[in-house]
């Protein structure tokens, strides 16, 4: 038996676009995107006491609550939030909101998006908004979920929206999406008492193909791109200065103060973590010098990513070592698999069999000294993944699209009795 500290956080994370619906109800206006999660959030919330989780963490509609991104308020997108945010509290759930879920305005990409710097300042008056709004009983904010994310399949291979491919501005991007962070944490801190306050990065470990220099040297490059370049700003006030040298001319435009303000202080880095990347040197590889290698040795999930469950533990101690042993949490791991209902029951044993892994992994972590503080499971439904539909199902819970029945599955009831029991077999 493997415990976890006294008073670990055990919960479940969401998104607004992938579970919400409702795209058009209620005055919301479309974001770069457009379950039934807004009609049903009562009965989530029911299912999530049943399951015995202690925190939620979910998104805000940008364009719920602001439809043109900027200006005006739309009264009844903050009334839902409110609502959820008293359902939530009524049934002892601790609220983790997001305030950018990769959802943005489409009235602000009409206006060139994040390519801008007034973007990053319309997050600001926006954060300002649900701090007002929600502040007086929600401290847990987390102002943007994987920047990188947001960046490289926004802007480099064009795969999310709004589906662009120039790496030159998605290096721009990047440092905008930087500025918006700031800007937030300085509306929160300002807005809501005792706030604790985090941005949530996807953190991908990188390791080298070989033991030979070069491709250490590769897996380096590597992770200064997705990683560090990410990291560093917000958490050392600098961008990593071998990337920056290695950009050149595809280094973003700043301005003076911009680095401080990225830097205005937090409290915890929000860790999603699902698997690692294998590199090789590759000279032909221009920006990195780098080529990912397949990994076939190991079995992989429906997303065809490698489960390689020591990904956590050592992304775990590399995050405290190198950042000072800031307070982490696990803000999203989890696994999607072909979830079938047979005879009412969905039975999910290799999910059981990854979070059984990987929570051990962050256990073990925890006992070499990691600061980890808690962690929520990717996702609680099953929801729209993005680019990939409804096709990957990675929720605790069944959602039957059709009727929207909700059932829990093995893996909501194995991790139900390991929240309850704050231990793992």
């Amino acid at each position: 038996m493997r415990m976890f500290p006294s008073g670990f956080l055990w919960g479940a994370a969401t998104a607004a676009y992938q579970i919400e619906g409702a795209h058009d109800v209620d005055g919301k206006g479309p974001s770069i995107w457009d379950c039934d999660h807004y009609h049903r959030y009562r009965d989530d919330v029911a299912l999530m006491s049943q399951l015995g989780l202690a925190a939620y963490r979910f998104s805000i509609s940008w364009s719920r609550v602001i439809p043109e991104g900027t200006g005006a308020a739309n009264p009844k997108g903050l009334d839902f939030y409110n609502r959820l945010v008293d359902e939530l509290l009524s049934r002892g759930i601790r609220p983790f909101i997001t305030l950018y879920h990769w959802d943005l305005p489409q009235a602000l990409e009409d206006r060139t998006g994040w390519a801008t710097r007034d973007t990053a300042s319309a997050f600001g008056e926006y954060a300002a908004l649900m701090g007002r709004t929600l502040g007086d009983r929600v401290k847990d904010w987390i102002t943007l979920n994987e920047p990188l994310a947001s960046t490289t399949a926004g802007y480099v291979f064009g795969s999310h929206a709004p589906g662009k491919r120039d790496p030159q501005l998605a290096f721009q991007v990047s440092h905008h999406l930087n500025l918006a962070h700031g800007h937030a944490v300085r509306a929160l801190r300002s807005t809501v008492e005792n706030c604790h306050l985090g941005i949530t990065q996807v953190s991908m470990p990188i390791y080298p193909a070989t033991d030979s220099i070069d491709d250490r040297q590769a897996a380096r490059r590597y992770d200064g791109v997705v990683n560090r370049w990410y990291w560093d700003p917000v958490l050392r006030g600098e961008y990593p200065a071998d990337v920056l040298d290695r950009l050149g001319s595809l280094a973003p435009q700043m301005e003076a103060g911009d680095l401080g303000l990225i830097a205005s202080p937090i409290d915890f880095f929000g860790h999603n973590s699902y698997s690692r990347t294998v590199v090789r040197n590759d000279p032909a590889s221009l920006l990195m010098g780098a080529t990912p290698v397949p990994q076939t040795a190991q079995p992989h999930t429906e997303m065809n990513w490698e489960v390689y469950p020591d990904h956590l533990y050592d992304s775990l101690m590399r995050i405290t070592r190198d950042y000072d042993g800031i307070e982490i949490y696990i803000t999203e791991n989890g696994a999607a698999y072909p979830d079938k209902v047979v005879d009412g029951l969905v039975h999910d044993p290799l999910r059981v069999d990854y979070l059984r892994q990987h929570l051990g992994a962050a256990q073990r972590a925890i006992v070499d000294g990691a600061n980890l503080r808690g962690y929520f499971c990717w996702s609680l439904l099953d929801n729209f993944e993005w680019a990939y539909g409804y096709g990957k199902r990675f929720g605790l819970v069944y959602v039957d699209y059709p009727t929207q029945r909700r059932i829990p599955k093995g893996s909501g009831r194995f991790f139900a009795e390991v929240a309850r029991r704050n231990s793992i077999d």
